[in-house]
């Protein structure tokens, strides 16, 4: 049985797992095997007796925690189970932060830390007091605006009778008179005094990321991002065919609106706002939005395409953005994404974690001939190689280029969920195939996909 999000097998012990023990108690609790292999098949361990001993100790003096440490025997081969429960507080070991993902351990350092703390704190990002903001660092404009759109949601009644600073209670953006975050990222005058990375950057590029043709910048409250990115895609980077009705000049954008705002408030809304800026790159057959920030741990991106419940990372700033009339409450951003691209005629949107944040892809009518003919080309050599695969590999091997011919731009992380593996495993067995000329990747990382070679 391969490894798991809550299992951890070990042949012999290290005093260095205590890192696995602390990170199970950070996330949601798991099991570490003493005397099983990476398969789960036992092994044993010969000096059980000792470790029976120094284990609870260890776990207690070094870590703080109190688990259950049970001697188990198979075969007439004796292995130690250790079970760790989740922890509503912080747990470190030697003064580090460890936490499990998927079947990952990684230390938080730098913002995952700040978030993680935050968050076994009972608090979110947005929740925390801004300090040296004041009510003067609010523009009243991006108010008035906002106070136009959630009197036309019909969600906070009274709301445009209220002064800013009852305004700002009801909204849950003060803190005993004090500004929090949230109220600064929504409504500030100049967010980016407080928190520098707010900034949008919007690129136009050729046929690659390396042929950027000109870029723009928008700094400004989310309230004015939302409606001026929206401006600069369509003033400037977005081409609209042109046809005629009569003498009616009729333009017709290559996406949706409500696509392309959708994306935009997902990305805004729940952004990292410790991280980096939103990235926006516009291609001639497609457009690709990039907010800092990973899905949650019991998120992937299959389930996010079906109904979901809302986990936002920012509470404060989607709860003010749903009285808005600018989101639902519902986890339905995504659906509506993708029903906005079906009803446009266009190919579904691409959504995928990358670089420690979210990328989605919005495809337009040239996707068809320029990507479409990459995927049929691929799947046409599929077919041919399929009936010449020999039967005698590996595995795991077998299992990789079964999943690969059934979709060429499987990704590392798809491939570790179907298959059971860590990334880093998919990763040394994708490499492993590449040397032996069984795959071949054509183009980068991210929009590339595979090929079967053999």
């Amino acid at each position: 049985m391969p490894e798991q999000q809550n299992i951890e097998y070990k042949e012999s012990w290290h005093d260095d797992y205590l890192k696995w023990v602390c990170g199970f108690a950070n996330a949601s609790g798991g099991t570490l095997y003493i005397g099983k292999d990476d398969n789960g098949n036992t092994v044993g361990v010969s000096d059980y007796k000792k470790l029976m001993e120094d284990l609870p100790n260890k776990i207690h003096d070094l870590l703080g925690l109190m688990t259950e440490v049970r001697l188990k025997k198979n075969k007439g081969l004796y292995f130690i189970e250790i079970v760790v429960s989740p922890y509503s507080v912080p747990i470190s070991f030697r003064g580090r932060y460890y936490y499990r993902s998927g079947s990952v351990k990684k230390e938080l350092i730098g913002n995952a830390l700040n978030e993680f703390l935050l968050k076994k704190s009972g608090k979110s990002w947005d929740e925390v007091v801004e300090p040296d903001a004041k009510l003067t660092d609010i523009d009243k404009i991006s108010v008035e605006q906002f106070l136009k759109s959630a009197k036309k949601a019909g969600r906070l009644p009274g709301g445009e009778k209220l002064s800013l600073k009852e305004l700002l209670d009801k909204l849950r953006l003060l803190d005993k008179g004090k500004l929090r975050r949230a109220a600064i990222i929504l409504f500030g005058k100049d967010p980016g005094m407080f928190h520098p990375s707010l900034t949008v950057r919007i690129g136009r590029f050729g046929d690659s990321e390396s042929d950027l043709r000109f870029e723009e910048s928008v700094e400004g409250s989310l309230v004015f991002c939302l409606e001026e990115v929206l401006n600069q895609l369509n003033r400037k980077f977005l081409i609209r065919p042109i046809s005629f009705e009569g003498i009616h000049r009729i333009e017709k954008g290559l996406y949706p609106v409500d696509a392309l705002r959708e994306v935009l408030l997902n990305a805004l809304v729940h952004r990292n706002y410790m991280g980096a800026h939103i990235q926006i790159k516009v291609f001639d057959n497609r457009i690709c939005f990039w907010n800092d920030g990973k899905l949650p741990d019991d998120l992937t991106i299959e389930l996010l395409k079906r109904k979901h419940s809302s986990q936002p990372r920012n509470p404060i700033i989607a709860d003010v953005c749903f009285k808005g009339g600018y989101i639902d409450a519902w986890g339905r951003g995504i659906e509506k994404i993708i029903n906005a691209c079906k009803e446009a005629g266009l190919p579904e949107p691409q959504f995928e974690e990358n670089s420690g944040g979210m990328l989605v892809t919005l495809f337009n009518n040239k996707f068809d001939h320029k990507v479409r003919t990459v995927e049929k080309t691929v799947e046409m050599a599929v077919e041919k190689t399929t009936q010449k695969l020999p039967r005698n590999y590996p595995e795991t091997t077998q299992k990789i280029l079964d999943l690969i011919r059934q979709n060429p731009r499987v990704t590392r992380i798809e491939l570790a969920q179907k298959i059971g593996l860590t990334q880093e495993g998919v990763k040394y067995h994708l490499r492993s195939m590449q040397k032996k000329n069984l795959i071949h990747r054509v183009g980068a990382d991210r929009g590339g996909h595979w090929e079967i070679i053999i």
